[in-house]
């Protein structure tokens, strides 16, 4: 019956999650502010459309002259252009539809890496947790924006999560699975970095290479058709300043909705000294670094998971929607956390759990109440402020966990 009920509530949410993918209306030009699907029209369909006629998607002059998009391309891995090319060639309303329906597939795929997680350390039916999690995440706020704004997450999600999940055991899936995540460098670069730190140098060089390698044939075509390195170079910097100057993407802007600890540092205090982007990135990763190879040391991969998911996502400019990486890993350390409850330091480890659950849990009537009483900055805030303090809970779970369990495991089996 429980399985029953799950599977009712999370047809009904991936209904309305895929429902704006076949309203979604054709782009043009006064339709630049429209939401739905505004990720697979400015970041997808129109950048490959742009490859495909003989340009560079990633100049931004090029793409905002010559499509009806919002956004620049960002600096994507350039095998995103021959990855997602299937999307496009149907046409946008087809294309917009089938990527929906890919995504939400994915989603499903990223609940049932978190069932595995989850039920090594509860015994709950495989079947009865996929389903249960694949609910929750279509109906909340980071899962239903992935369908409505189209954007590519659930994949990176999936190669972040299986990286993690598969590093020991299966290092080739692994590497795989990083490359996947290379989509997006501000993923794969930090995530690389933290796999190297814990032990798993392969995957992280393997994985690193094969999206580079993936990558060079389009790399290769765009020098050519822009006339050398020089004028390609000139265009990844132009590329760059852009985004920085951006009100959605700039570390100083007021409206923008990112999460990591620059950002964050700056709405809070309105303060934001020169090189901060670079000393957070440094010390975020080598405060991470330090503690998951202590993790790892004490048998308590599932909370460095965690810690490494949490790190990739504050070290580094990123938006809400990006903690969907950490699903399946915050799935285990939940279930750790169920076990283990009342030993020290797992009740810090479930306060990050719970502070982490709050961009899930940002759904309109949240942010329509966040507003009224705080203010539009408050709310474009309050997903930032909880994962960075999530973060920061787990730094201290993780002190106190390898403090007092260095000699024995945190959980039979929780090695993996």
């Amino acid at each position: 019956m429980a399985l029953v009920v799950a599977a009712l509530a999370g047809s009904v949410g991936a209904w309305h999650a895929l429902a704006p993918s076949w309203r979604v209306p054709l782009p043009t030009a006064a339709d630049l502010a429209e939401e739905r699907l505004q990720d697979f029209r400015d970041a997808l369909y129109f950048p490959i459309r742009e490859f495909l006629a003989g340009g560079d998607p990633y100049d931004p002059a090029a793409m905002f002259a010559h499509w009806p998009v919002h956004q620049d391309f960002n600096l994507y891995q350039p095998y995103h252009l021959l990855l997602h090319l299937p999307f496009v060639l149907p046409g946008y309303r087809v294309g917009a539809v089938a990527f929906a329906v890919f995504s939400l597939l994915l989603l499903i795929a990223l609940a049932a890496l978190a069932a595995h997680a989850a039920r090594r350390f509860v015994p709950v039916p495989f079947a009865l947790a996929t389903v249960v999690v694949a609910a929750l995440l279509v109906t909340s706020q980071v899962g239903k924006a992935q369908l409505y704004v189209g954007q590519v997450n659930p994949l990176v999600a999936l190669g972040a999560a299986g990286a993690l999940l598969a590093r020991r055991d299966r290092p080739g899936w692994a590497a795989a699975a990083l490359a996947l995540a290379w989509l997006k460098p501000q993923y794969g670069f930090p995530l690389a970095v933290l796999l190297f730190a814990r032990g798993s140098r392969r995957v992280a060089l393997a994985g690193t290479a094969l999206a580079a390698a993936a990558s060079l044939p389009v790399v290769l075509l765009l020098v050519v058709r822009g006339g050398g390195i020089g004028p390609f170079a000139d265009v990844v910097v132009a590329n760059l300043t852009h985004a920085r100057a951006t009100d959605y993407g700039a570390v100083d802007s007021l409206t923008a909705q990112r999460i990591d600890v620059a950002a964050v540092l700056f709405r809070v205090t309105g303060w934001v000294p020169a090189g901060v982007e670079v000393v957070v990135l440094a010390g975020v990763l080598v405060v991470s670094a330090l503690l998951v190879r202590r993790l790892d040391r004490a048998a308590a991969a599932p909370v460095a998971d965690l810690l490494t998911c949490l790190a990739v996502v504050v070290c580094v400019v990123h938006q809400p929607g990006d903690v969907l990486i950490a699903v399946p890993a915050t799935a285990a350390v939940a279930a750790l956390w169920w076990r283990h409850r009342s030993e020290p330091g797992w009740g810090t480890a479930g306060l990050a759990v719970l502070a982490l659950a709050v961009p899930f849990a940002h759904l309109y009537t949240v942010d329509s109440a966040v507003v009224t009483a705080f203010g539009a900055r408050a709310a474009v805030t309050l997903d930032g402020v909880a994962v960075v303090v999530s973060w920061c809970l787990l730094v201290f779970a993780a002190v106190r966990l390898t403090g007092v369990r260095a000699a024995r495991p945190v959980a039979a089996g929780s090695t993996g």
